[in-house]
């Protein structure tokens, strides 16, 4: 079964509100529905369209730590840390430093 949010998002790709919003948004709906490729993927695109959306950078690590890509997901929040560190996005930058504080913890 589709999800029928997923299916509006994607029928604007390519159209007048195809940008970084439109990817981060299907990316949070492929990653509630599980789907963490295509999430990735969604989430990179976003990033395509706007480098500095630090929210895009925190859920693509998110996707990627999901589908067991620690280094992947490790050098998406470094990369988010920065970006949102340059914008003054302090909150964003707390939340993936601790995200990547916990995958060098021991196991």
């Amino acid at each position: 079964m589709t999800d029928p949010l997923v299916d509006r998002l994607r029928a604007q790709i390519g159209g007048v509100r195809d940008g970084a919003l439109l990817r981060f948004s299907l990316g949070n709906a492929l990653l509630g529905d599980g789907v963490y490729g295509e999430a990735a993927q969604a989430f990179r695109d976003a990033l395509g369209f706007d480098p500095d959306y630090s929210a895009a950078w925190k859920l693509l690590g998110k996707s990627l730590l999901a589908m067991d890509d620690e280094e992947g997901a490790a050098s998406a929040w470094r990369s988010g840390i920065e970006v949102a560190t340059g914008r003054g996005d302090m909150q964003a930058a707390k939340e993936m430093t601790v995200f990547l504080n916990r995958l060098s913890r021991p196991r």
